[in-house]
């Protein structure tokens, strides 16, 4: 093991800058030299300085360089055989892994409510996929996590499949068995992927759920950013067991990245690595200590209520991450749209995600200050005596969403093949060219390559009349749809 009390590329990118180099190389600013105002404004001059490109002797090129040793110490402190680091984002993670995951069969079981990067993924890479349907929470209407059942259902439809992919944690802090769906993954001598785009912290406290590469998961997208603290952009994807060829997914994730890395994203990743490593546990105490007082004056506001251990209850949650601090709305008689829109309008506090039934606020792993605690608090009692004056509003209620439409084929096939735009009231019956997930629950109705079905359809629309929204369609107002030509 080495010294996780190092940053090897930082280091080599700062002793880059104090060096003065004569700088006749990309980018075109040159260390702030030809840098607009605005931008200098924006960035500050230490960045320009060390927006630095690739292939610079003694930062990322030479055997070994700091870059590859600041990626060893990255796999060693998330406990990986490799780390990869990214710069497109989990997003990235995820479409390296389904051309990874190509290079081993065509078939892949995929978790329904997944982001839609491995959607983007699967067409990239031409995947057939087989859909596990995660547990629905009906009365706040969003989706929690796979059970091993739901799994082992999925792989009897899919023989074929080439590997598993689940995701845990969920936006709303709801972690799965992990350890349970990778045995059954591997019962049928497949690997388990885990979006774990959430969950880059676990690993760093014994008292979260456990981490997915220490509960057999066999490959890992993290996005590192999220929760860790690493500049937005930056992500990683560690390697678990040799179930993946770990040439083939460098060559995945090479053949998806950009040719000029951002020095600045890649230095974050290097940065929050340490800080993780070193004093993660620590910073991790902390805020969960804050956070489960925070929850207990959020909870004293009338008409809110927040997710807490009682999501254990659920038949597919294992763990609950308290760093998700998830506000249940319905007693107010608003939605949480409306009280994220009043925290924000009324006292300037930005939450990270709304549905009709909650309003989620996320912290990072240091955080958790009293200070910046009660200023969320204060902004979300705010929003709720203010909606105490206003006329109560009529609460939708959403119906569950019928089964997925026939699959016809592949979603690259549907994606690419010919199509046409046709009147959303004349699509029933016909093949999707693009994906439809209503929100709330967020999961997709329809994705490229399914039959479009008269009970979708109509959800779909009754979703939008009850105040919902609509994510994937080309047309926003969903007047049209693309259909399969």
């Amino acid at each position: 093991m080495r010294d996780q009390d190092q940053t090897p590329y930082v280091d080599a990118l700062l002793e880059f800058t104090q060096s003065d180099p004569g700088r006749f190389n990309v980018p075109g600013h040159q260390g702030g030299t030809g840098a607009d105002e605005s931008l200098q404004l924006l960035v500050g001059q230490t960045g320009l300085l060390d927006d630095i490109p690739a292939l610079i002797e003694g930062i990322d090129v030479g055997e070994p360089n700091p870059f590859q040793e600041a990626q060893v110490l990255a796999a060693e402190a998330w406990g990986a055989k490799r780390t990869w680091f990214l710069m497109n984002g989990a997003s990235q993670g995820n479409q390296a892994m389904c051309m990874t995951v190509a290079h081993m069969g065509g078939e892949i079981v995929v978790q329904r409510n997944v982001h839609s990067s491995v959607i983007d993924g699967m067409i990239m890479a031409g995947l057939k996929p087989t859909f596990a349907a995660p547990e629905i929470d009906p009365d706040l209407g969003v989706a929690h996590c796979l059970t091993p059942d739901a799994l082992n259902d999925a792989l009897d439809r899919c023989p074929d499949a080439a590997a598993a992919m689940i995701v845990s944690p969920t936006y709303f802090g709801a972690s799965a068995n992990v350890a349970a769906l990778a045995e059954v993954a591997h019962a049928r001598g497949i690997p388990l992927v885990a979006d774990e785009a959430w969950g880059a912290h676990l690993h760093f406290h014994p008292s979260l759920p456990q981490a997915a590469l220490d509960a057999g998961a066999d490959l890992v997208i993290s996005s590192t950013h999220k929760i860790v603290g690493s500049l937005t952009q930056s992500a990683m994807i560690h390697l678990g067991s040799d179930r993946f060829d770990g040439a083939i997914v460098d060559r995945c994730i090479s053949m998806t990245e950009s040719t000029s890395p951002n020095s600045l994203l890649c230095g974050s990743l290097d940065a929050a690595r340490r800080q993780a490593a070193i004093y993660g546990e620590a910073m991790l105490t902390e805020t969960i200590r804050v956070l489960a007082h925070t929850r207990e004056k959020i909870k004293a506001i009338p008409g809110l209520d927040v997710l807490d251990e009682r999501l254990l209850d659920r038949e597919s949650v294992s763990g609950w991450d308290p760093l998700r601090l998830t506000i249940d709305v319905r007693g107010t008689g608003a939605s949480g749209y409306r009280v994220a829109a009043l925290a924000r309008d009324l006292a300037n506090v930005n939450l990270e995600l709304a549905s009709d039934t909650v309003a989620v606020a996320v912290f990072g792993m240091g955080t958790g200050t009293p200070a910046r605690a009660r200023r969320l608090i204060d902004g979300i009692a705010a929003a709720v005596e203010h909606l105490e004056a206003e006329p109560p509003a009529t609460k939708p209620e959403f119906a569950p969403p019928p089964p997925w439409g026939e699959p016809a084929m592949t979603p690259r096939e549907a994606f690419l093949g010919q199509q046409e735009v046709v009147s959303f009231s004349e699509a029933e019956g016909r093949i999707s060219a693009e994906p439809l997930a209503t929100y709330p629950p967020g999961i997709p109705n329809v994705l490229p390559g399914e039959i479009l079905t008269r009970e979708t359809l109509d959800f779909i629309t009754d979703s939008i009349d009850h105040g919902g929204y609509v994510r994937g369609a080309a047309d926003r107002e969903l007047t049209t749809l693309r259909v399969v030509a």
